[in-house]
C-alpha cells in the first residue's frame, strides 16, 4: 500500500499543486480586474505622431525623448494613460512653470486638439486609464445624496466638506474642486494626480464617481443658507458669529457707558 501511495503522490505534487493555484488566482484577478484602457481608438496614427513631436518640442527635456522619465526631475509616462495627459496638461499643469512641491493649475497652453495628440502618444506608449465618456462624468445622471457620503469618507479630509479645498504639508495643498470640470474630476480619482490617491475602479466604481461629481455640481449651485463663509462647515460659521455678537456686545457697552457719562 505504501508503495501504491508513493507513486500517486510525487514529492513534486504538493509545489505544482501551489503554482497551479497561484496561476488560477492571477488569471481570475486579471479576468475580473477594471481594464484600463490603450489609445483610443478614435486616435488615428497621425495623431499619435503629431502627438510625438509635441512632446518632442514641450515635454522631453523633463520626461525624456522616449517618456520613461528621468530619476529626480519628472516621472516616467509609460502606462499613465490618456486620462493622465488629459488632466494634467489640460488644467495648465502641465508644462510646469517652475519646479516645486506641487504643479499649479495656470492659463492652458495648449489647444483640444493638441492635448488630445499628447495624449494619444502617451496612451501608446502603455495600456492606461482612458479619457471618460460623457455620459461617465454626467452630473446628471448622477446621486448627489449618495456621492456626498463617498466624497466624505474618501475626499472631504484633504479637499474640505464640500470641495473647497485644504492645505497639506511640505508646502502642499489639495485644491478647491468647484470649478473643475466633471471630466476632470473624474480623470484625477481615476489618476491620482500629485499627493492624491488613486482611486481606480475596484475602490470607487464609475458610478460612484458619477455621483460623488453630482455632489460638487450642486455645490456650484450656490449655498442655499446665503453667505458661504468660505465653504469650510460649522467652524467658520461659529467664528462668524462670535464675531458678530463679541462685536455687539462690546457696541452695546460702548453705548450704554456713553449715554450714562
Amino acid at each position: 500500500m505504501h508503495s501504491l501511495a508513493r507513486r500517486r503522490h510525487h514529492r513534486a505534487a504538493p509545489l505544482l499543486l501551489v503554482l497551479a493555484l497561484l496561476a488560477l488566482i492571477t488569471g481570475i484577478a486579471a479576468v475580473a480586474a477594471p481594464g484600463t484602457a490603450t489609445a483610443s481608438t478614435e486616435m488615428s496614427e497621425e495623431d499619435v505622431v503629431a502627438g510625438e513631436r509635441l512632446f518632442a518640442a514641450n515635454c522631453a527635456s523633463c520626461h525624456g525623448l522616449d517618456g520613461q522619465g528621468q530619476d529626480g526631475v519628472a516621472p516616467s509616462l509609460v502606462g499613465v494613460g490618456a486620462a493622465a495627459v488629459d488632466f494634467q496638461v489640460g488644467t495648465g499643469r502641465m508644462p510646469m512653470a517652475a519646479s516645486g512641491p506641487q504643479a499649479y493649475a495656470k492659463p492652458v497652453q495648449f489647444n483640444q486638439d493638441e492635448i488630445e495628440q499628447l495624449a494619444a502618444w502617451v496612451a501608446s506608449l502603455g495600456a492606461g486609464p482612458a479619457i471618460p465618456t460623457a455620459e461617465q462624468v454626467d452630473p446628471e445622471l448622477g446621486d448627489a445624496a449618495n456621492g456626498m457620503l463617498f466624497f466624505r469618507t474618501n475626499c472631504a479630509m484633504c479637499h474640505g466638506s464640500i470641495g473647497g479645498g485644504g492645505a497639506l504639508t511640505q508646502g502642499k495643498f489639495a485644491p478647491s474642486l468647484l470649478d473643475s470640470t466633471p471630466t476632470h474630476l473624474y480623470e484625477a480619482m481615476l489618476t491620482g494626480p500629485q499627493s492624491m490617491p488613486v482611486f481606480n475602479d475596484a475602490n470607487l466604481t464609475p458610478e460612484i464617481k458619477r455621483d460623488i461629481i453630482a455632489y460638487l455640481d450642486f455645490q456650484e449651485q450656490g449655498s442655499p443658507g446665503g453667505l458661504t463663509l468660505g465653504s469650510i462647515g460649522p467652524v467658520s460659521e461659529g467664528l462668524w458669529a462670535w464675531l458678530v455678537l463679541l462685536g455687539l456686545i462690546i457696541a452695546s457697552t460702548i453705548w450704554v457707558g456713553a449715554r450714562s457719562s
